[in-house]
């Protein structure tokens, strides 16, 4: 097999190709910094996984670098099933921006054989990107028509409802977001969502 690092060069070259100036200086006024940023779109980077296909080794070595492009990639070409829950919670953990935990969520986290146990676990967490991605993962999973149990309602809700009122735009956002599929499970998941949303004087439906 060609050698790793030299993969990564390779792709690192391609992504001078894709380089999007606008992009890429828009995310710094945002205040996201990473130590390399080419600002290329995620279609491109879309297609650059599909040429490359599902590869764990790569996805580890990708993830290292820290460079926006590599890490979105990583989230693009690690194999959900072959991702070991500890591999995760490292990658978890080193998420350094929101842009990073959503494109982890989309590309990866949701289709995690362990996703369920691992969203409940990241919502009760009083961490920003942690709370982002279990949300993110439950709005998938309830789009899927994965309905909870009764434990998983409970504890949904609940931290829905704190999240809505916590001091996170983004994690707001998610939240109401996954609310809102939970609410589209079936007539009894929206009226206990109904219920819930006006015990904080919030009424969306």
């Amino acid at each position: 097999m060609e050698d790793i690092n030299q993969i990564i060069k390779d792709i690192k070259q391609s992504f001078r190709q894709m380089m999007d100036g606008s992009v890429a200086q828009s995310m710094r006024d945002k205040g996201l910094n990473y130590h390399l940023n080419w600002g290329a779109t995620l279609p491109r980077l879309k297609a650059k996984a599909e040429e490359l296909g599902h590869n764990y080794d790569l996805a580890i070595a990708l993830w290292k670098e820290n460079v926006r492009e590599c890490k979105i990639l990583a989230t693009m070409l690690m194999p959900p099933d072959k991702m070991l829950p500890e591999v995760c919670d490292i990658w978890m953990e080193q998420v350094p921006s929101q842009e990073i935990a959503e494109q982890a969520a989309f590309n990866l986290w949701q289709y995690l054989p362990y996703a369920p146990e691992k969203a409940y676990q990241w919502i009760a967490m009083d961490r920003e990107y942690y709370q982002l991605c279990g949300f993110h993962v439950l709005s998938r999973l309830f789009m899927n028509g994965q309905e909870p149990n009764e434990r998983g309602i409970n504890e949904f809700i609940d931290q829905a409802l704190s999240a809505l009122q916590g001091p996170y735009i983004s994690v707001r956002k998610a939240a109401m977001q996954s609310m809102l599929h939970f609410a589209e499970l079936g007539l009894v998941y929206e009226r206990m969502a109904k219920s819930a949303m006006k015990s904080i004087n919030l009424d969306i439906f």
